[in-house]
């Protein structure tokens, strides 16, 4: 049976050198010198060797994972990708994450749910996005939903009502049709539900200005107009139309406009 014959401090914290039989035999970090309660003259079989060499190698990643961590918060799938990205081996890392899950220092519930709590606080997304983020992240569905269930519809109108005024402001020299739908389109994409954006877009209480909606309906019928200039005179009033239909405008406004410019050419 072999014998440890000396345990000598290395330079760097926390690292230990094991001398079996006079000769050099492997390192071990302080955990594990303390988990195993190593001393001078403890005998050693190959067998230990093994577990010493493999706790170790889990000391080591987990003092990696730790150093991942320390700059924020992660997801189990997350901690994974970066000690495989360092060339650990699969067994290596299934114990490290099942000592980090111990300690609560990879939660994934935890997770989605400061995630959710930002987002109200701070974000633009609803909860179809920052379901579609988290499942990325590698968030299971059930402590998903629970985080989710933290997203009140009081939150959500919160949140929705301040991004409807942004994108009102955004859009306000659209058509107010077009406005409209813009408003409604940019909140689903966000993630929030279609007949929320409907309804939060209805609340803003959005009115058109006349004189601005006939000015913007003049600048960029004119512009069509000038765009169909090589057309016959019906294929012209119709492509304007068209398109300035397309763009929001309403077709009474628009046979309006074209009826000034046809008093105008005359």
């Amino acid at each position: 049976m072999a014998i440890i014959t000396m345990i000598q401090a290395q330079k760097r914290a926390g690292r230990y050198n094991i001398y079996v039989d006079g000769h050099y035999a492997f390192p071990v970090s302080e955990n594990v010198l303390i988990d195993f309660q190593l001393f001078k003259g403890m005998e050693i079989d190959q067998a230990l060797e093994a577990k010493l060499t493999a706790a170790d190698d889990v000391a080591k990643a987990y003092n990696r994972a730790l150093d991942y961590l320390s700059q924020q918060l992660r997801t189990e799938k997350e901690v994974r990708t970066k000690l495989a990205s360092l060339e650990i081996p699969p067994e290596t890392i299934d114990a490290t994450i099942d000592r980090l899950a111990e300690l609560h220092l990879v939660d994934d519930a935890h997770y989605a749910a400061s995630y959710v709590r930002t987002m109200m606080r701070t974000g633009d997304k609803g909860p179809r996005v920052i379901r579609q983020h988290l499942r990325q992240k590698g968030v299971l569905e059930q402590p998903l939903d629970d985080a989710l269930q933290l997203y009140t519809a009081e939150e959500r109108r919160t949140v929705g009502m301040a991004v409807a005024q942004k994108l009102a402001k955004r859009y306000q020299r659209q058509a107010f049709h077009t406005q409209e739908q813009k408003i409604r389109q940019g909140l689903i994409t966000r993630g929030f539900a279609s007949d929320e954006a409907q309804q939060w877009v209805t609340d803003l209480g959005l009115e058109p200005d006349p004189a601005q909606q006939q000015a913007l309906l003049a600048k960029q019928g004119e512009k069509l107009w000038h765009k169909y200039r090589t057309l016959g005179t019906s294929d012209r009033r119709y492509k304007t139309k068209q398109a300035l239909y397309r763009k929001g405008f309403g077709l009474d406004d628009i046979d309006g406009w074209l009826e000034q410019l046809d008093t105008q050419d005359a």
